[in-house]
C-alpha cells in the first residue's frame, strides 16, 4: 500500500509539471496570430499589393488546414517527437521571414514567402495537437477545465508576444519574428522532457480524491491565467509609454508564467512527507516487534500464508475466468455499438458521427471571419491613422482569452450539473 502511495503521488507531481509545461507552449503557440504586427513591413519591403498581402495571410493559415496531419502522427509517435516537428518548423518558417524582415537576405520569391509562412502556419497545429491530447488523456475527468486552459492561453498569446516585444524592443517587426521563431522551439524543448502520458488510477475511492484535488488546483492555475490577463491589460493601457515601467512589466510576467509550478511542486513535498511518515513508522514497528514472538509465529504465519495463497489462487482463477469472459463479451459489444461522446473514436468513426460535422459546417462559417479581422488588424489601424497598433493586436488576444476560458468552465459546469452520468457497458456486464 505504500509503495502504491508513493507511486500515486510521484506520479500527480509528474502529470501536473507536464500540464504546466503544456500552458506554457499553448502561451506562445498562437505565433501565426502576430501576422497583423508585421504585415506593414513585409508589404513595403516586397512592394506588395493589398490584395498579394492578403494572399500572404491565407497561405499562413493554410497551413492550418494541414493539421490532420498532427491528428494521424499523435496516434502513432510519443508526445515529444509530436513537440519537436512542430518546433522545428516554426523555427524554420517564423527563422525565414525574420531574415527577410530584418533585411539580412533579399526578400525571397512570393512563392517561397507563401511557403514559409505556410510552414510557420502548420507548425502550431503540431504543438497544439500535442498538447491537447496529452493533456486529455491526462485529465480525462475535468476535460472542460483542460481545453479552456489550454485554448485560452492560445488566444492570449498574440499579447504575450506584443506586450513582451513592446516592452522589451519597442514593438520592432523583426524583434518580433526572432522571438516567434525562437521562444517557442525553447519552450517546446522544455516540455519535451516533463510531458507524456501518465497511467491512470485504477483504485475508485483513490480516482475520487484525485478527481476533486483537480478541482482545486484548476481553479488555482484558472486563477493565475485571469491574473496574467489582467496584467497584460494594465500593461497595455497604463505602462507602454514609460521604460521603467517596461522593463518591470517583463519581470513581474515571467514570475507571473512561474507561478503554477507551485501546484506540482506542493504535490512533490507531500509525497516526500509521506514517504518520510511511513519510513518512520516502519522503523518504529521494527523497535516494537519482540523477538520470541516473531521466532514462535514463525510456523503460524507460514500456516496462514500457505492457506491464503491456496485461497488466493482458486480466487484469482475464478477472476481471471470471469475477465476473459467481460473482455470477450467487451470485445464483442464494440464491434456492435459507436462510441460514446468522451470516447476514443477512430478517423472513420470521426467522420461518420453528426457532432463532428456540425462542428466542422460550425468552424467553417464562423471561424474565418475572426482571422480575417486579425490578419487585417494592422492594416486597418494604419487606415484610421494609429501609426502603432500593436495595443489593438493585444486587446483582441485578451478579449479573446476571456471568451476561450470562459467557455471551458461554463460548459464543464453545465455537464456535470444537468446531464446524465454516462455509465460504461463493462459495468453492466460484470452486475
Amino acid at each position: 500500500m505504500g509503495a502504491a502511495r508513493r507511486s500515486s503521488g510521484d506520479s500527480q507531481a509528474g502529470k501536473w509539471l507536464g500540464f504546466v509545461t503544456a500552458v506554457w507552449v499553448q502561451s506562445i503557440s498562437g505565433n501565426n496570430y502576430t501576422f497583423s504586427n508585421y504585415s506593414d513591413a513585409l508589404k513595403s519591403l516586397m512592394g506588395l499589393t493589398q490584395l498579394q498581402l492578403n494572399n500572404l495571410s491565407v497561405a499562413k493559415d493554410v497551413g492550418k488546414a494541414f493539421g490532420i496531419l498532427a491528428g494521424l502522427a499523435c496516434d502513432h509517435l510519443p508526445t515529444s517527437v509530436i513537440l519537436l516537428v512542430g518546433s522545428l518548423e516554426g523555427l524554420v518558417g517564423y527563422g525565414v521571414q525574420w531574415l527577410v524582415v530584418g533585411q539580412s537576405i533579399r526578400p525571397l520569391p512570393y512563392w517561397q514567402m507563401c511557403i514559409f509562412l505556410c510552414m510557420g502556419g502548420n507548425s502550431t497545429t503540431w504543438m497544439n495537437t500535442a498538447i491537447l491530447v496529452t493533456c486529455l488523456r491526462n485529465f480525462r475527468k475535468n476535460r472542460g477545465p483542460v481545453s479552456g486552459i489550454l485554448k485560452g492561453y492560445v488566444g492570449l498569446s498574440t499579447a504575450i508576444f506584443t506586450d513582451v516585444c513592446t516592452a522589451l524592443f519597442s514593438a520592432s517587426p523583426s524583434s518580433l519574428l526572432l522571438m516567434v521563431a525562437l521562444v517557442p522551439a525553447a519552450v517546446c524543448l522544455t516540455a519535451m522532457l516533463f510531458l507524456r502520458e501518465m497511467p491512470q488510477l485504477t483504485d475508485s475511492t483513490e480516482e475520487e480524491e484525485e478527481d476533486r484535488e483537480e478541482g482545486r488546483y484548476f481553479a488555482v492555475i484558472d486563477g493565475v491565467a485571469v491574473v496574467v490577463a489582467v496584467y497584460l491589460l494594465a500593461f497595455d493601457l497604463c505602462g507602454r509609454h514609460y521604460a521603467v515601467v517596461s522593463r518591470s512589466f517583463a519581470v513581474g510576467f515571467l514570475f507571473l508564467m512561474a507561478t503554477p509550478l507551485g501546484v506540482p511542486f506542493h504535490l512533490w513535498f507531500r509525497s516526500l512527507s509521506a514517504k518520510s511518515r511511513e519510513a518512520s513508522a516502519d522503523v518504529e514497528a521494527a523497535r516494537n516487534t519482540p523477538l520470541l514472538a516473531g521466532e514462535t509465529g514463525i510456523t503460524v504465519e507460514t500456516s496462514k500464508r500457505e492457506d491464503g495463497s491456496a485461497l488466493a489462487k482458486e480466487a484469482n482463477k475464478g477472476t481471471a475466468d470471469a475477465n476473459v469472459w467481460v473482455d470477450a463479451t467487451e470485445a464483442t459489444e464494440g464491434r456492435r455499438r459507436r462510441p460514446a461522446l468522451g470516447e476514443e473514436h477512430t478517423v472513420g468513426e470521426v467522420a461518420r458521427s453528426a457532432d463532428f460535422w456540425v462542428l466542422f459546417v460550425s468552424f467553417l462559417c464562423g471561424v474565418g471571419t475572426g482571422l480575417a479581422v486579425m490578419n487585417n488588424m494592422g492594416q486597418m489601424g494604419l487606415a484610421m491613422g494609429y501609426t502603432d497598433v500593436s495595443i489593438f493586436i493585444s486587446m483582441t488576444s485578451i478579449w479573446g482569452f476571456f471568451g476561450r476560458i470562459t467557455s471551458g468552465t461554463v460548459s464543464e459546469h453545465f455537464l456535470r450539473s444537468r446531464s446524465p452520468p454516462i455509465i460504461p457497458l463493462r459495468h453492466w456486464v460484470k452486475k
